[in-house]
Order: C-alpha cells, then sequence, then structure tokens
C-alpha cells in the first residue's frame, strides 16, 4: 500500500470507510445498466418473493425489484448532490459576504437565516413540495433553498476569525481587491469547512427526499429509494410483510447516509470515535 494511503487510512479509517461507501454508490449508479438484471420497467408476475430469477422478488406489478433498487440510486444521489450543491453555494456565498463585509449586510443575512432556521424544517418543505407539481426538480429545488443556513453560519464564523489575520491584512495592503481576498484567501481556508458541509448536506438532502417520497410527494416517473418505500407502503408491501420490497431501499438511505456523515468527520473526531 502506498505509504500517502496507509497514512491516510490509519489518521482518518472512517473518513476512508466513508469514501469507499461513496464510491460503490457512485459505481453502481454509473453502471446500472450493466449491473440490472432487467429493464426496472419491465412487467411480469406481481408479489414474487426472492428465487432464483428474481433475487429481491417484485413489486405489485411484477417489476424487478433489485433492478428497480439499482437504478434508484442515480436519482436519489442525483437529488443528494444537486439539492446539496445549492444549500452549500447559496449558504457559503452569504456566509462569506456577511463575514467579510459586516454592517448592514451581516445583519440582514444573519437575520434571514435566523427566521429560516425558527420555521420548522419539513412541514414547510411538505406545504411547497405539495403546492409545486411532483417533480424530482422541484424536490431539488425545494430541499436545495431551505437547507442553507447552517453552512451560512458556520461559515460565517470562520470568516470573522480570517478577515483579521496578518496575511489578509498584508493582502489588502498591497492593493489586493475584497473579490480577489475572499477568492484566494478567504475562501481557500474555508475550503474544509465547506467540504465537510457539502457531505452533511448532500446526507440531509436524501433523507429530506426519502421524507417526502415516503409522503406521496415524490416524483413517480423517477423512482427512488423513499419512493420505492412509498409503493411498498401503499401496494400492500408492509401488509403483507414483504421484506424484500421496503427493507432493501431503506438500507441503502442508511448506508449512504451513513457513508457521508463518515467523509464529513474529521481525522481527529473519527479517531476519538473509533477510541469510544
Amino acid at each position: 500500500m502506498h505509504p500517502s494511503i496507509a497514512g491516510l487510512v490509519s489518521h482518518a479509517p472512517l473518513r476512508v470507510a466513508g469514501l469507499s461507501s461513496l464510491i460503490l454508490f457512485l459505481s453502481i449508479a454509473l453502471f446500472a445498466p450493466l449491473i440490472a438484471p432487467y429493464d426496472p420497467q419491465e412487467t411480469g408476475s406481481p408479489y414474487q418473493p426472492p428465487n432464483a430469477e428474481h433475487r429481491l422478488g417484485t413489486n405489485d406489478i411484477g417489476q424487478d425489484i433489485l433492478s428497480e433498487l439499482i437504478y434508484a440510486t442515480r436519482v436519489s444521489l442525483a437529488i443528494g448532490f444537486m439539492a446539496g450543491s445549492i444549500s452549500i453555494i447559496i449558504g457559503a456565498t452569504l456566509g462569506m459576504l456577511a463575514g467579510y463585509y459586516r454592517g448592514r449586510i451581516e445583519e440582514l443575512v444573519m437575520a434571514i437565516s435566523d427566521v429560516v432556521l425558527l420555521v420548522p424544517g419539513l412541514p414547510l418543505m411538505i406545504i411547497l413540495a405539495a403546492y409545486l407539481s411532483p417533480s424530482m426538480w422541484n424536490i431539488i429545488f425545494v430541499v436545495g433553498l431551505l437547507w442553507w443556513c447552517s453552512t451560512t453560519r458556520v461559515v460565517h464564523s470562520r470568516v470573522l476569525q480570517l478577515r483579521e489575520m496578518p496575511f489578509v491584512e498584508a493582502a489588502r495592503s498591497l492593493g489586493a481587491g475584497d473579490g480577489y481576498i475572499m477568492l484566494h484567501h478567504i475562501l481557500i481556508n474555508c475550503k474544509e469547512i465547506i467540504q465537510a458541509k457539502f457531505a452533511l448536506a448532500v446526507a440531509s438532502a436524501m433523507l429530506t427526499e426519502a421524507s417526502l417520497s415516503f409522503l406521496g410527494l415524490g416524483d413517480p416517473l423517477n423512482i427512488s429509494w423513499g419512493e420505492m418505500i412509498h409503493f411498498a407502503f401503499s401496494r400492500g408491501g408492509f401488509a403483507n410483510d414483504m421484506w424484500w420490497w421496503y427493507l432493501p431501499p431503506g438500507l441503502m438511505i442508511c448506508a449512504s447516509v451513513l457513508g457521508f456523515v463518515m467523509i464529513s468527520m474529521e481525522p481527529e473526531r473519527s479517531q476519538k470515535a473509533l477510541e469510544l
């Protein structure tokens, strides 16, 4: 094993495990047509238990659940990454502006974030998702616009420290503009915080999407893991104890979210978690 890789494994084992999990899920999403044994839209005999032909059985209209589970990886990860990206871009931008310029900009941004944080997130998302037409893009839009507040506060606190550092004062005294300083000095020193918050934002977006889909507010044309659980619940999977229908997507959600959480952990924190 390469020394740098060995050092990373020894100092941040949970982060390595999270990255390995992410690579696995991305590989499943990328090579879904090659991995899936059937076309997820192909129908056959409904309510089949796991057998040699259908490893996870079939659903109420005879679709192969394993194939549907593999293709749902694409939708769940796409929603998580896009919604997480929107929230991180908004949160990091507002946090940097508020922390660097202070004054009225800071007061306005912090006041807006306080209001958004006071409003219960999931009920508001349910209202917005119900008001908008069921669509994957609407879910991304709703989740992305409502998960930026915590990122704003963390980045704002970090920028307040960085703006008073000697290297920022030196760059300003040499004639560097505010945009240059924020991009080349402030942003680069907020990189680790933003990366950690991005991983958590993706995990939160995937959980939120699963919650909305389970409540029937997902996109029926783009089946995600949460949508699979919703169909299992509404079409007899839970009532008939068809664990092969609802348990695998639930485990996939748990495993992917856990992977992103482990990625966000700092090496020191992951080592302490192992010791505990």
